[in-house]
């Protein structure tokens, strides 16, 4: 088990750095590519709830999706994250800019006092963050399995999705038994569809 722990930070630490020589240009336009094809997805088109997350290191940029889906009526829903207890609670937002405040992860969160509870049973289709990802979907994510607790509750209709750039696509993600697969895998070139 240390060692699968090691090899999984060996890969996070390889995509951090390869991620730290890429141009902004070049990281924006593959973001875009993978925008476009999440909203030409039919499960997202179909969906009214969606579960997003705010980007984090490695993980693809979240801030355009999110306007976008605002823009397309969907219900918008992130994550609360919860250090003492090790959970989520999910908010529904309406305008990111007054919504969201810094959490105790240093990343932006829903505000409790502005945003509202959304039961996890009716989430349509949850984008699941990760910093790596192999073609049978299985992640890896930033180590505090927070979403590998988060995707059981999920109900068994809910597409589970991941953005990610083509280089976070590895050979074979290492697997503990607590961790957790995605349905699919969206990147600038491809759909991945488990297998």
């Amino acid at each position: 088990m240390e060692e699968l722990q090691k090899t999984k930070q060996e890969i996070r630490d390889d995509i951090e750095r390869l991620q730290s020589t890429w141009v902004e240009k070049e990281v924006a336009e593959q973001t875009g590519k993978i925008g476009k094809r999440l909203y030409e997805f039919a499960n997202f088109q179909e969906s009214n709830i969606i579960l997003l997350y705010i980007d984090h290191k490695c993980e693809v940029s979240t801030e355009a999706i999110i306007r976008k889906a605002l823009d397309f009526d969907k219900i918008v829903v992130l994550p609360v994250f919860d250090a003492e207890t090790q959970g989520l609670t999910l908010m529904k937002i309406n305008n990111p800019k007054k919504d969201l405040k810094p959490g105790p992860r240093n990343i932006l969160e829903p505000d409790a006092s502005r945003c509202k509870k959304v039961p996890i049973e009716s989430i349509e289709i949850a984008i699941i963050p990760g910093v790596a990802f192999d073609e049978k979907g299985g992640r890896i994510g930033s180590g505090e399995g927070y979403y590998d607790r988060l995707i059981p509750k999920l109900s068994i209709t809910t597409r589970k999705v991941a953005l990610a750039y083509e280089n976070q696509m590895v050979q074979q993600v290492p697997i503990e038994s607590h961790d957790k697969h995605v349905d699919i895998i969206i990147t600038e070139k491809r759909i991945i569809y488990k297998i």
